[in-house]
């Protein structure tokens, strides 16, 4: 609506008045805050009501002589607010004034900004040019525009950098005005900008807000050298600069402007270039100048809402207004409040799972970027499309089902993995490359370095699709996962030029493991194979490991050992155990778990257990008997790995020295308390030929038990087997009257539901 030259004035008066009573509302309202807050204290400090503490406050102020909001200040030990102003001490302005704001809030840009204020210096002052700088978060200064300066001259003072010591900089750090009305600025010879050889007077004020938050400088030159500044063009300049600032600080609420802005060609080439663009810039705390909200400066006219709303709705609102549950999380606004504070940018690939908006995105949208700009934050995304959708929906059909793709370029020596492989390994993308599948063997469990080696071998050789598994470590939770790796070769004329494939954890589903093998081969017969093989396994299992073996006679010391099979019909596992009396008197204890079922477990049970048998007859200790097993494992037989852990204790000085190889920990019950001892460093068997093992001692009294065990006893599959130890641990209390007793009760109340065998070693010291 455009207002003739006559309604100037009186527009410009009623803003002067809204604005007024919009600084006393404010000023008010902290006085109240204060006031309250210090009836609250009394309240706290002297247990008394509200109405008490108002009287209590009232009296205490008039006692003093001082004002309630004085008095409350002084309560909460801080410096008193600002009392509302009187009106009569409020600026009124000239009658030329409402033209030169008129025209500075018309302003398109900060150019036309410091133009109209210089017509209006001119007019009134006879300045002949001015130039004005904003202050950057980084503390340097941002000229806004200038009027009068050559474009050579003030292009060189564009940017002011913090560090840089100029007169512009100096009022900017100490807040006080530098008039000189001929020659360089006074004190040091510090670079300055010259337009007339340096001997015009001039002047630099530094521009502030209502709250008294700088905005910038402002600089004025005259044409000549004056002999002196007269009081009124002092107090006048100054008064203009103020009504000049207070325009600029509301310019600035509403969006940028001058060289910090964008023009709208950058706006129109965002639009052409991203499908959805956000621009927002912060709107900072007067006080603390934290972030109290982001201004919506731009939405492209394509703008993807993924509250479901269309840009011009958004129109008006600031970040907060718009989208109310984005400070938490990974918001919009948290987003931008973190983009804005480190200054670097945040890509999402692929559909943004985390809501924008802080509730649920109504739009799917992918591709996220949020990136610093000019004084604000950029989004873009755009909106997720079939192929996004698609994507997600493999993303979680590799995820249920465990799997995860790779393809390996030959030629070029590049391998690419998805995420769910890095996930089924246990790595970080950012700090492991994907492993190459001839490197593969380097990076499982030794046991299975030979056969990964042969299967990739083979995959050159006869150039046809492949199967196999394998083990390994994942770092950080050290346990033994299952792998499947399914391959096929892509043949360019008279080679193979790529691999490709997937990567399947079958950890949680080794029966189907097993099964799937045996189908491979599809023999007439090998049902009655397995058959065989497992009554072989059995037979062998139970020869060498009794359902009820007698407890070892050894001087002080009551033990009982049980093995429980596992259920019929499930495959033979290769859990052990040990109790031999040495011929040194010291007494053997040993529980282990070869991992594996079938005749291949039982075997390489059998073998550790031998081959620990015999090293002990060299009166070497846990540490070093478990060091000679892995070496023998890894070396000397094929196929084995698993977890030990083994004591030997002297009954004259009831020390019980341990080691262990990836084992859970032994169970001690003393005095009624049961508790796991602290455990040992040791890897498992077969994972590495050069491993070392820790060994722990414990001086054991008369009373004590101590239980050594297999994970087959407490392992469950809805449970981590960490929450299945601590429900052991308090079982195992009381130990009973002998060490059968306290066997039996815990076999007893031992809960699994894995179908896995286990055993159990429970010890009492005599005396």
């Amino acid at each position: 609506m455009a207002h003739g030259d006559e309604d100037l004035p009186r527009l410009a008066a009623v803003v002067e008045r809204l604005r007024r009573e919009l600084t006393v509302a404010r000023a008010e309202a902290d006085v109240a805050a204060v006031v309250a807050m210090a009836r609250g204290a009394l309240m706290e400090r002297h247990h008394c009501s509200a109405a008490e503490a108002a009287r209590q406050l009232d009296d205490m102020a008039a006692a003093a002589g001082l004002p309630p909001h004085e008095m409350a200040a002084a309560v909460l030990r801080q410096e008193p607010p600002a009392p509302p102003p009187e009106p009569e001490q409020s600026y009124q302005l000239e009658p030329a004034d409402p033209f030169a704001v008129a025209a500075a809030e018309r302003a398109r840009d900060g150019a036309e900004l410091v133009d109209a204020l210089h017509a209006q210096l001119l007019d009134r002052f006879g300045v002949i040019a001015a130039a004005v700088w904003l202050l950057e978060p980084d503390g340097s200064l941002e000229m806004l525009g200038q009027a009068g300066l050559g474009g050579t001259e003030s292009s060189r003072w564009r940017r002011l950098p913090a560090q840089f010591d100029s007169p512009q900089q100096r009022v900017a750090g100490t807040g006080e005005e530098l008039w000189w009305p001929a020659g360089p600025p006074p004190a040091d010879q510090v670079p300055t900008l010259a337009p007339w050889g340096g001997n015009a007077a001039r002047a630099i004020v530094a521009l502030r807000d209502r709250t008294g938050t700088l905005l910038g400088v402002a600089e004025a030159w005259w044409p000549e050298p004056w002999d002196h500044f007269a009081d009124g063009v002092r107090g006048g300049l100054s008064a203009v600069l103020a009504g000049f600032a207070e325009v600029l600080s509301l310019r600035l609420a509403h969006g940028p402007v001058g060289s910090t802005a964008p023009s709208p060609a950058v706006f129109r080439a965002l639009g052409q270039v991203a499908d959805s663009v956000l621009i927002v810039r912060p709107l900072r705390d007067p006080g603390t100048l934290s972030i109290a909200d982001f201004a919506i400066v731009h939405v492209s006219p394509g703008y993807v809402d993924p509250a479901g709303r269309s840009a011009g709705e958004l129109a008006g609102l600031t970040l907060l207004a718009a989208y109310p549950a984005s400070m938490s999380g990974d918001g919009l606004y948290a987003r931008a409040a973190r983009v804005l504070a480190s200054g670097h940018d945040e890509h999402v690939r692929g559909t943004v799972a985390a809501p924008l908006t802080g509730a649920a995105d109504e739009v799917a949208v992918c591709d996220l970027h949020a990136a610093p700009f000019f004084a604000g934050v950029l989004f873009t995304w755009r909106r997720a499309g079939v192929a996004e959708r698609l994507a997600e929906l493999l993303g979680h059909a590799e995820r249920l089902g465990q799997m995860g793709g790779w393809q390996e370029n030959l030629a070029a020596g590049t391998v690419q993995w998805t995420e769910s492989v890095f996930d089924i390994f246990g790595l970080d993308p950012r700090q492991v490359p994907a492993i190459s599948t001839a490197d593969l063997h380097n990076f499982v469990i030794a046991a299975d370095r030979a056969p990964v080696r042969r299967f990739w071998e083979s995959l050159l050789r006869r150039r046809e699709a492949a199967m196999t598994t394998f083990r390994v470590v994942r770092p950080g939770d050290t346990s033994i996962r299952q792998i499947r790796i399914f391959a096929e070769p892509v043949v360019g004329g008279d080679q193979v030029v790529a691999l490709r494939g997937a990567f399947q954890d079958i950890s949680a589903h080794y029966h189907t493991q097993v099964a799937l093998a045996a189908t491979r081969d599809q023999l007439a017969d090998s049902e009655q194979r397995a058959a065989e093989e497992h009554q072989l396994a059995v037979r062998l299992q139970r020869a060498i490991m009794p359902q009820d073996a007698p407890p070892v006679e050894a001087a002080g010391v009551d033990v009982a050992v049980r093995y429980r099979p596992a259920e019929r019909g499930h495959l033979v596992g290769g859990d052990w155990y040990d109790a031999l009396l040495l011929p040194e008197k010291d007494l053997l204890l040993v529980v282990g778990d070869i991992t594996g079922h079938g005749i291949d477990a039982v075997t390489g049970m059998i073998a550790a257990r031998n081959a620990l048998r015999g090293l002990a007859a060299t009166g070497a200790g846990p540490a070093d008997l478990l060091r000679h097993l892995n070496y023998a494992a890894c070396h000397l037989s094929e196929g084995i790995a698993g977890t030990v852990v083994c004591g030997r204790y002297d009954p004259d000085t009831r020390v019980l020295r341990w080691a262990r190889a990836g084992h859970l920990p032994p169970i001690l019950v003393r005095d009624g308390v049961a508790s796991t001892l602290p455990l040992p460093g040791g890897v498992l068997l077969g994972l590495d030929p050069d491993a070392e093992y820790e060994e722990a001692e414990l001086e054991l009294r008369g009373g004590d038990a101590l239980l050594l065990f297999t994970d087959g006893l407490i392992e469950r599959r809805a449970d981590s087997i960490s929450d299945a130890l601590r429900e052991l641990t308090s079982a195992a209390v009381p130990a009973g009257p002998d060490a059968a007793a306290h066997r039996d009760r815990i076999l007893s109340s031992a809960v699994s539901d894995t179908g896995d065998d286990a055993c159990l070693v429970a010890v009492r010291i005599l005396g």
